[in-house]
């Protein structure tokens, strides 16, 4: 299984059934005039949310997708049957655009648990010939035939759902401290890029079970990822549901001169790919702080209360100062509502570093797995 959180399908509604041309024929019963039966309408195409979905790996492996089509009508007024509807099962955070010449519009966005959207409509059957005698018309011999169902071509785009985005560097503990938080067991080792897909992670209140908040480690961002550079510019789309971010820094990556530079670059990024996600709040962590010597680590505490930064200092490994930023995690996720993704249609990791497109049927993100997380008991 593969985490694609981006697929182009082709879908159609079935066609709606012809109504009949028959007239009633019974013994002692002349000119018993017409009775053919209405065909069925053709099926819908319907897209709904199922929570155990994580990936839109399906719609890479099938890319047509057809609806049943209506019966015909017969005689003695029987009506065809309606054709099946399609229902196609999406993972909760996907968009739907209709994509035409004249470019791409959001149909629906399938953020709710029990969203459910008819995206093609399937066609309406046909009338048969009972319905078209007149005083002047005693026997038709014509029906209607059944309307075509609607047939678009969709580009599905996954934006995962989650309480807070927990984005830095590569190598600075992401996934680490999404396991320590949750029931995550996400991969980790001492190398950049060990994260290559989005892993989610749930936190449980250990007083009320059912207060719980959902993590998204986001893969490892570095300078230009908004143009295309490293791994992470193919998930910062992840982060524009969520209600704050959680930025992470590793004590390694500090330089006294300009402690703070690696969170303004990763700021940055941000601001590049959309100014809005530049002002979405932050819970700033510096990581590994069990590498280097305390005294290292109170240098930076006390330069951090100078800015006016409110930094967390822990050890992620060793679970040192992590309660402290659990806690201002829950109260972060109290103080905000979730954010609306942004329905955008063009985005600048379709660009080579040449600044071209890149042809939709090349463009390709589908080798990352999917890591997929089980809930504390």
């Amino acid at each position: 299984m593969r985490f694609i959180d981006e697929a182009t399908i082709t879908v159609k509604a079935g066609k709606g059934g012809h109504g009949c041309v028959s007239f009633r024929r019974e013994k002692y019963i002349p000119r018993g005039g017409p009775n053919g039966g209405d065909g069925g309408d053709g099926g819908n195409v319907i897209f709904r949310v199922n929570p155990r979905l994580a990936s839109l790996y399906d719609f890479r492996l099938k890319r047509h997708h057809e609806a049943r089509n209506g019966q015909p009508g017969m005689g003695s007024q029987c009506n065809g049957k309606k054709g099946d509807d399609l229902v196609l099962e999406l993972p909760p955070g996907t968009m739907v655009f209709t994509v035409s010449e004249k470019g791409e519009e959001l149909t629906a966005d399938l953020s709710a648990l029990d969203s459910e959207v008819i995206v093609a409509h399937g066609g309406r059957g046909g009338k048969g010939n009972e319905h078209f005698k007149s005083s002047t018309m005693r026997a038709p011999r014509f029906a209607q035939p059944g309307e075509e169902g609607e047939e678009f071509t969709l580009r599905l785009e996954l934006k995962i759902l989650a309480d807070a985005g927990i984005i830095g560097l590569p190598n600075a503990g992401k996934s680490t401290f999404i396991t320590k938080l949750s029931a995550a067991r996400a991969k980790t080792a001492p190398y950049p890029f060990t994260t290559l897909s989005p892993n989610l992670g749930v936190m449980i209140d250990d007083v009320d079970p059912d207060r719980r908040l959902v993590l998204a480690d986001i893969p490892g961002l570095v300078e230009g990822a908004h143009l295309g550079r490293g791994l992470g510019h193919r998930f910062l789309k992840h982060v524009e549901r969520t209600r704050f971010l959680i930025h992470i820094l590793s004590i390694e990556d500090i330089n006294l001169e300009d402690p703070w530079a690696g969170f303004e670059l990763i700021n940055k990024e941000l601001a590049e790919f959309a100014p809005v996600l530049a002002d979405r709040p932050q819970i700033e962590v510096i990581n590994k702080t069990d590498l280097v010597e305390e005294d290292f680590v109170e240098t930076l505490r006390r330069k951090a209360i100078e800015d006016g930064r409110n930094i967390f200092f822990i050890s992620a490994l060793h679970e040192k100062n992590i309660e402290e930023a659990a806690e201002a995690v829950w109260r972060m996720r109290d103080d905000f509502k979730a954010n609306d993704p942004l329905a955008r249609t063009t985005y600048a990791l379709k660009k080579s570093a040449s600044g071209q497109d890149e042809d939709d049927e090349d463009y390709d993100e589908s080798s990352f797995e999917v890591v997929y997380t089980r809930e504390l008991e």
